[in-house]
């Protein structure tokens, strides 16, 4: 029983930190590389706004947690060749779940923002959904080297 209950804690850490990590790529969020950096303002007008989804892949992370969490449990039941198979099946549903958990730490909600510059020529950036956007709204398009990010 200790067994199983040390196994669900670890379970729990793991599928807290998985969670956790995130790669935003949104209008109002700023990461320290890009602070005190100056970055060019172009000025748009909004012509289209689609939601999307923005998926940030698997390292394969919530697989391997998850069939070495599940094997272990399983493991820990029955004795013999019985604890094997249950190990083996343990593993592979772990698995499976634990891809499931980090798919849906991984994704989130965002835009396609389609606009106009002021030169006529049409661009779209994509971000996460933190700010509407309408067609109309004239907005700001901040670039550095890297990323554009579309802002009020």
């Amino acid at each position: 029983m200790k067994k199983l209950i040390m196994v669900a804690a670890v379970l729990a850490a793991t599928l807290t930190t998985t969670a956790c990590v995130s790669t935003h790529t949104s209008g109002s969020v700023y990461r320290p590389y890009q602070t005190q950096n100056e970055m060019s303002v172009r000025m748009a007008v909004v012509e289209s706004v689609r939601e999307v989804t923005i998926d940030g892949g698997r390292s394969g992370v919530g697989t391997l947690t998850g069939a070495a969490l599940g094997g272990l449990a399983g493991s820990s039941v029955g004795g013999g060749r019985g604890s094997t198979a249950t190990g083996i099946v343990g593993a592979v549903v772990g698995g499976i779940i634990g891809n499931n958990v980090e798919s849906n730490a991984n994704t989130r909600r965002g835009v396609e923002i389609t606009v106009r510059l002021d030169n006529g020529e049409l661009k779209a950036i994509t971000q996460d959904a933190d700010e509407s956007f309408r067609p109309g709204d004239r907005v700001r398009l901040l670039s550095d080297r890297r990323t554009t990010r579309v802002t009020h």
